[in-house]
């Protein structure tokens, strides 16, 4: 996975600096994972990738959280020809109103995609979404876990994977030669 994490750094994927987190969370290190829509040959090693830590588990469609892991679920569901579902973030007040759109029967087992998880809010509401709609939802997969709550949240209710974890990613690079000095710091301070 070594690899995986130079590559996220190199297109600018791990970033450093002050951020907002989408839970309220301030962190010096920022994970823009929506860069990798636009390296074909990255998303695909990133939906192989959580293809394998999911291969055992059972489940008729898969479903990206909006935004980021729809494209994820989407080459996942081409490559491997599963069926794919999408949740709209937000229901319309025209055509079907439906929250979930594509094909599917209830009763029908739903994995969940997303990129990163902090708290697991982001999932929590996607997967709520689906067990209305009447899909079974017992296996959650992420690129990325931060290790700030949301893997403890999750297994609550999920079975609940990650392909990376935020303290493997510091590790990685702190072993590389990429980081400034004041990434260094920053990784360090970190940690």
């Amino acid at each position: 996975m070594s690899s995986l994490i130079t590559t996220l750094y190199k297109i600018g994927a791990i970033q450093f600096g002050e951020f907002t987190l989408k839970s309220g969370q301030t962190s010096s290190i920022y994970l823009n994972l929506r860069k990798i829509i636009s390296y074909p040959s990255l998303l695909r090693d990133v939906a192989n990738a959580m293809w394998e830590a999911t291969q055992h588990c059972e489940y008729d469609v898969v479903c990206g959280v909006p935004y980021t892991a729809l494209p994820i679920a989407t080459c996942l569901s081409l490559d491997r020809n599963i069926p794919m579902i999408m949740r709209r973030k937000e229901k319309k007040d025209y055509g079907t109103k439906q929250m979930i759109e594509g094909v599917f029967n209830a009763g029908q087992r739903c994995l969940v995609i997303e990129d990163v998880v902090t708290s697991g809010a982001s999932i929590i509401e996607t997967t709520t979404e689906l067990e209305k709609a009447g899909l079974l939802v017992h296996d959650v997969v992420a690129l990325i876990d931060r290790e700030q709550g949301g893997r403890k949240t999750l297994e609550t209710s999920y079975r609940f994977y990650s392909i990376l974890s935020l303290s493997t990613i510091s590790d990685t690079l702190l072993a590389s030669n990429l980081l400034s000095t004041k990434e260094i710091d920053i990784i360090k301070q970190f940690a």
